[in-house]
């Protein structure tokens, strides 16, 4: 600030995580977007929240407001395992050293706040406090929590990817010095607390908090109607009463644009830590992403287990081509590049640029999923955008390689029809994908081999990764490569029993495939298979569904995979003596 010549900020940003002025940061792309807009923005990574809390005073109370964020995870999910263990390291402080944020960051950083500066105004946002906006089963207390508005005492939430209403919140504060809460009420994407419910045919309203506490069935039916309204062309404002207060989701914004989103990624970035670290060591998180591109935003997916639809949008916003190669160019001049490209992909690695045919028939549609359980007849899904952008990026001067780091969707090339492979140049992608595009290694995520399990996590069949892993082994073969198929599961998922991981064990190695991790399910605030989880139902019919919630027999189907037992076989083995 003094080199700056400020005697005060105009925003101050709180973040769970250590400060990288990259896109691929929360943080860093909405100081960013302030700054571009013309704000006088602080950044505050990590602040010390345990002594005379000195840290939170470092730039004062601002003129417009303190922007808070876990950071790029869930501070819950960062600090302990699928087990409740504490993590004994974080990939996104400088030194992968735990400890630097609290447990619930959002709610303890925006108490410290209002206790220090009680007339600021706080805006909460990100990963944790968007899946948290409504009543959501918190796994690591075993309970349902409120609002995370209700518990943080914080003014305003923006949900989802934050660059336009934080335009829009910050446009309030240039014109007016003291503007009140009504003057936030209509900006699209936000949420805020107030004493009365909103009423109207465009105003939905869910059960509330208190009478999803005192039946499972209505939290429930809390989160399918509030999953049905995120696809919806027009979605509605939902309410939800929590004691004598009400918590208003406004609906989202309409999708950036491509010329929107190309703005955001052509922002000034340095794509460095912030020389504070130096001496604190490398902070994993940046590593992993350092020398990838980000080329769209939003999954179609619909995965029961997984927020990025909530979050992100079920729509695909594409960069242009010119902004990535743009970005590529920045990138071969960083010191820490030496001619490997990463990743190209996003969510998805293959989801760029596609669309529905009929946007009037898309407005219309109510599915979660446009691939599950089958590819939708309305999906433009053409795949030559990006076998053109790989070779365009792969002849930029200094780029020697580029590799696929993002799960590939698998079904999206082996449950296409012989027209559609034809038409989306399905059979070229997969072939330059094979030949060209992989480290050695290619990731997918079957997840599972049992159909009904699969069914719950809205997951295609398994024979689409035997499909694939064929396609895979015979391109390998005909082009005398020597790569490795990766494949991702999950035990204890909703519906997944001991024998189900046994079958799954049994099944790869048939095939001769020995997974080197198996991802344990954490249920994490406001995904369908944590409701299913703490409601042991499906939300939609009230099913009952089988769930594994003991800590020690979700350890137990776990390492059964990797533990050479004789209940895998269900053939005897003369060889072995059983």
């Amino acid at each position: 600030m003094e080199l700056r010549g400020w005697d005060e900020v105009d925003v101050v940003l709180i973040s769970g995580d250590a400060y990288v002025d990259h896109p691929s940061f929360g943080a860093a792309v909405i100081g960013r977007v302030l700054e571009h807009e013309g704000c006088r923005v602080a950044i505050l990574p990590q602040p010390n929240w345990r002594d005379d809390l000195r840290d939170f005073k470092k730039f004062g109370k601002p003129r417009y407001f303190f922007g808070i964020t876990s950071g790029a995870m869930d501070s819950m999910v960062n600090h302990y395992t699928a087990l409740k263990r504490l993590r004994s390291t974080d990939a996104y402080t400088a030194g992968n050293q735990a400890g630097f944020r609290p447990d619930y960051a959002v709610n303890v950083y925006s108490r410290i706040v209002r206790q220090l500066f009680p007339d600021s105004w706080i805006v909460i946002g990100g990963v944790e406090a968007s899946m948290r906006r409504l009543t959501h089963y918190d796994y690591w207390s075993d309970s349902l929590m409120p609002p995370i508005l209700e518990s943080s005492g914080a003014d305003l939430l923006v949900y989802g990817m934050g660059e336009k209403p934080m335009r829009d919140i910050t446009a309030v504060f240039r014109q007016k010095t003291k503007p009140d809460l009504s003057d936030f009420k209509r900006i699209p994407q936000i949420a805020y607390m107030e004493k009365q419910p909103q009423v109207g045919k465009d105003v939905l309203l869910l059960p509330s908090h208190e009478e999803c506490l005192k039946s499972k069935r209505q939290f429930a039916e809390a989160f399918r109607l509030t999953e049905a309204a995120s696809v919806q062309s027009a979605p509605p404002t939902i309410c939800q009463n929590v004691g004598e207060r009400t918590v208003v989701v406004n609906p989202p914004a309409g999708p950036m644009g491509t010329a929107e989103l190309d703005a955001v990624y052509e922002l000034p970035f340095t794509r460095l830590p912030h020389p504070h670290y130096d001496k604190r060591g490398e902070i994993p998180a940046f590593n992993m992403i350092q020398n990838s591109i980000n080329i769209h935003r939003g999954c179609f997916g619909g995965c029961s287990f997984c927020t990025i639809s909530l979050h992100q949008g079920k729509r695909i916003v594409s960069r242009s081509k010119e902004s990535i190669l743009k970005e590529v160019e920045k990138l071969s001049r960083m010191p820490y590049f030496k001619g490997h490209i990463t990743d190209l992909g996003g969510p998805s690695a293959n989801m760029y640029q596609a669309h529905g045919k009929e946007s009037s028939a898309c407005g219309k549609c109510r599915r979660i999923s446009c691939i599950y359980p089958k590819i939708c007849p309305n999906l433009h899904f053409d795949h030559r955008p990006m076998t053109e952008l790989y070779r365009e990026v792969n002849a930029l001067p200094g780029v020697h390689k580029v590799t696929i780091g993002s799960g590939v969707r698998t079904d999206m090339i082996e449950l296409a029809t012989p027209q559609q492979r034809q038409e989306y140049h399905l059979e070229e992608y997969a072939e330059q994908l094979i030949t060209r595009h992989v480290s050695g290694r290619l990731k997918v995520a079957p997840e599972h081999t049992e159909e009904h399990v699969l069914q719950l996590m809205r997951k295609p069949p398994y024979h689409v990764f035997l499909q694939f892993r064929k396609r895979f082994e015979e391109t390998n073969l005909r082009h005398r490569l020597r790569q490795q198929l990766i494949p991702y599961f999950i035990s204890s998922h909703p519906g997944c029993t001991l024998r189900d991981m046994q079958k799954l064990s049994e099944k790869m190695r048939q095939i001769s495939y020995h997974p080197e991790q198996v991802q344990d399910f954490t249920p994490t605030p406001m995904t369908r298979s944590s409701v299913m989880f703490h409601t042991g139902m499906v939300p939609e019919t009230g099913e009952p569904v089988f769930c594994e919630t003991s800590l020690e027999k979700k350890r137990i189907q776990n390492q059964c995979f990797f533990k050479k037992q004789t209940f895998f076989s269900t053939k005897p083995d003369k060889r072995r003596g059983f």
